[in-house]
């Protein structure tokens, strides 16, 4: 696999106008390692092995396990997990595979249980960039280093 172009240098506006969501991301409540989840899950979904690389590596160097990590793709199966993460990781899968079903009621709810109603829009947030990200990333042919 080969990159197939580096749009930092083609259109590097862009990427700040990016870096910008990550910062509010980044300055949110949302807890680092839940959102290394968030960012792992989304990735696996849609099979960016470039932020799959970056954000297992990320949620290690802050201290989350590796069963954990292994077990990321099979949580709902899985013991190793909070409600509240399991909340946010479910909204994850839904706002990810948007098409399939939209974000239902029963789900807002269930996440709403766990996230105020400014944590739930941080959550959308973080769902949201890191989904623009992996397009970026499969798009360009962007490769783990």
């Amino acid at each position: 696999m080969e990159i197939r172009l580096d749009y930092t240098k083609v259109q590097p506006e862009a990427l700040q106008t990016l870096l910008k969501l990550e910062g509010y991301v980044k300055k949110s409540d949302i807890d680092h390692k839940l959102w290394e989840l968030i960012k792992i899950r989304a990735s696996q979904i849609n099979g960016c092995a470039y932020c799959l690389d970056m954000h297992t590596k990320d949620a290690r160097a802050i201290g989350e396990t590796e069963q954990r990590l292994y077990m990321l793709s099979a949580w709902r199966e899985a013991p190793f997990y909070t409600d509240a993460e399991r909340a946010a990781i479910a909204l994850t899968e839904a706002v990810t595979k948007i098409s399939d079903a939209g974000v239902p009621q029963e789900l807002y709810e269930q996440v709403r249980k766990h996230f105020d109603e400014g944590q739930f829009v941080n959550l959308i947030m973080a769902i949201n960039a890191i989904n623009c990200w992996n397009r970026i990333a499969i798009s360009t042919g962007m490769i783990p280093r």
